[in-house]
């Protein structure tokens, strides 16, 4: 049986919820979960926003522990051995996304917490190609949000090329954003950070940023135009997009990977400027794995406040109320 924690109707409180996962799969992993973070999206699920949220619901999808069984076509695993999950467990593995190495655009892949329970939980389940070894150099009470959050803003550094000469910038420092400045500026770049809070500044710089931008200041947005080569933006809030785009130098790529609902830009400068725009989810396992080994070289760690899992229900109102700096995780 696995003791978990789970919502019983949306946006309900998470009370413990024991349930039998059945017999393991040929190429399942069982993980015995240590930490598990608590993601803007978990709360989305709660909620059921997204309106594809099943009940009861065990949230969860920043998962790190060590594995504690594994299934009999499993060979890379062995008990004990330190691993993680972030928001998918499974893909078809045959399809042309994922014989090309891009699983996670497999139109057949399963998430941790739809259609299944999730890592509030002392266990959990995924195929073994997306449980994903955790190296020795990161510490596994912070590697948790690096399965989702980090793995989100580092995609889109692989996928879009950025070099390491590149002028880039950052929209919205918070969750995803001082990871992502922490990437960049290891990877090379000039780096601005676009925020809301002048008063994060000394913060946001010792993160990583050179230089510092007031997103309110529509003066300060115009004095960056045709600067720089990648634009990450990590909210979902509706933008001045024209301004942002207009940052752009030619042939710079402005990409998304917060979830805005829309975007209205005018098309002209784009066309002028070669400029495009893009979006990315998540990443494939080897980005993950390549992303985890990147962190070990550098250093580089996710800010975390940690919870006990049994006040899963105080994380959540932390989160939800955005008083995390910058993740929230859950220790069992």
């Amino acid at each position: 049986m696995i003791n978990a924690y789970a919502a019983k109707e949306a946006g309900g409180k998470l009370e413990k919820f024991e349930f039998d996962p059945g017999e393991l799969g040929h190429d399942e992993v069982e993980i015995n979960v240590e930490y598990c973070g608590v993601c803007h999206s978990d709360l989305s699920m709660w909620k059921n926003e997204w309106e594809m949220s099943e009940y009861p619901l065990v949230p969860g999808h920043e998962v790190a522990g060590t594995v504690g069984k594994v299934g009999e076509g499993v060979t890379k695993f062995k008990e004990g051995d330190r691993v993680g999950l972030g928001w998918t467990a499974g893909s078809c593995m045959s399809c042309s996304q994922c014989m090309s190495g891009d699983h996670n655009l497999c139109g057949e892949s399963e998430s941790t917490i739809i259609g299944r329970h999730g890592g509030f939980a002392d266990k959990i389940r995924a195929k073994s190609s997306w449980v994903i070894a955790i190296p020795d150099s990161l510490d596994t009470a912070k590697v948790g949000p690096l399965f989702c959050a980090g793995v989100t803003v580092f995609n889109p550094i692989i996928q879009s090329g950025v070099k390491p000469t590149d002028k880039v910038a950052v929209v919205g420092i918070g969750g995803l954003g001082h990871l992502a400045l922490q990437f960049l500026n290891a990877w090379g770049c000039d780096v601005t950070a676009f925020s809301t809070s002048p008063d994060k500044e000394e913060e946001i710089k010792d993160l990583g940023a050179h230089h510092f931008v007031n997103s309110r200041d529509e003066d300060d947005l115009k004095s960056v135009a045709g600067k720089f080569d990648f634009i990450l933006v990590t909210v979902n809030a509706d933008l001045p997009w024209d301004l942002y785009a207009n940052a752009l130098a030619p042939k710079g790529k402005l990409h998304l990977v917060g979830a805005a609902e829309k975007i209205e830009l005018t098309v002209f400068p784009l066309l002028m400027g070669q400029r495009s725009l893009g979006g990315s989810i998540i990443g494939s396992p080897e980005t993950q794995r390549q992303m985890l080994e990147f962190c070990g070289r550098h250093d580089i760690t996710p800010m975390v406040d940690e919870f006990p899992m049994e006040q899963v229900n105080e994380a959540l109102k932390f989160v939800e109320d955005g008083k995390a700096r910058y993740r929230a995780v859950l220790k069992r």
